[in-house]
């Protein structure tokens, strides 16, 4: 079967089981239609079948595209919210220069503060990451059932926004200069050869610049692939209600 990510196509080949001499079929089935992951394919000699290899490939160009392909302006409006940037110019900096992918610089910290409300219980935001087409394919759905799921529980939720060429520590600058209690952080994940629109959400109680990775809470492999966005949403705003009884995240 073949699905569409924005312009771009993942390729599956999932029609007929392409070895020979199978001891136990019905086992190979059901191992089949219980992951998406390459099972079956069968070879010719040491080598994948023509078919199979112009897939693989086909998936990881789609893999490198989302990398590497920008959020659209579009994107962004259509959710309703502003933009930010990191310290990154472009797509090659956060690759080669991931540090730089963690600062916000003043010009954009005056953006934060002059449009956001200032001491949310909950502080929401979004970035590209490593996967922009997770934007699109997801936050749609994330953002509004988590803000509302927590507004219903009379919990106050900052003004979200993106942050584009964005890594997760972002997270460290934002809370503090923020004043919030807790930040969720909607992140494109590294893309693999199955779905090419994975997300995570990074939770952490209180962040601060000198804060452990072990202190964030986590939530991943969010997609249609995976966990719908639907029911993360409503489990990450669950995690969210504990973590702010609890006033600790992660490991803790």
């Amino acid at each position: 079967m073949e699905h569409e990510s924005g312009d771009r196509a993942i390729t599956r080949d999932n029609k007929g089981i392409a070895v020979k001499e199978i001891q136990s079929p019905g086992l190979l089935e059901s191992m089949r239609e219980a992951t998406p992951a390459r099972i079956g394919i069968g070879h010719a000699g040491a080598r994948y079948k023509t078919k199979a290899m112009l897939n693989f490939l086909a998936d990881q160009a789609a893999a490198s595209d989302a990398v590497f392909t920008e959020v659209s302006g579009k994107d962004i409006e259509k959710l309703g919210v502003f933009e930010i940037r990191t310290k990154c110019r472009n797509k090659n900096d956060m690759i080669t220069r991931p540090d730089w992918g963690r600062v916000i610089e003043e010009d954009q910290r005056k953006i934060l503060l002059e449009r956001c409300i200032k001491n949310p219980q909950v502080q929401i935001y979004f970035g590209d990451g490593l996967c922009s087409p997770s934007v699109e394919a997801n936050v749609p759905d994330l953002l509004p059932i988590i803000k509302k799921e927590l507004e219903y529980q009379k919990i106050t939720v900052g003004t979200p926004f993106f942050v584009r060429y964005c890594r997760v520590n972002t997270a460290r600058i934002i809370a503090p200069l923020l004043g919030a209690e807790v930040v969720c952080v909607l992140i494109g994940e590294r893309p693999g050869l199955i779905t090419a629109e994975s997300m995570s959400a990074y939770i952490a109680y209180r962040p601060h610049p000198d804060m452990q990775e072990s202190e964030y809470t986590v939530v991943s492999n969010i997609s249609r692939h995976g966990t719908a966005p639907v029911e993360a949403a409503a489990h990450i705003a669950d995690l969210i209600v504990k973590i702010l009884e609890e006033k600790k995240s992660g490991v803790h």
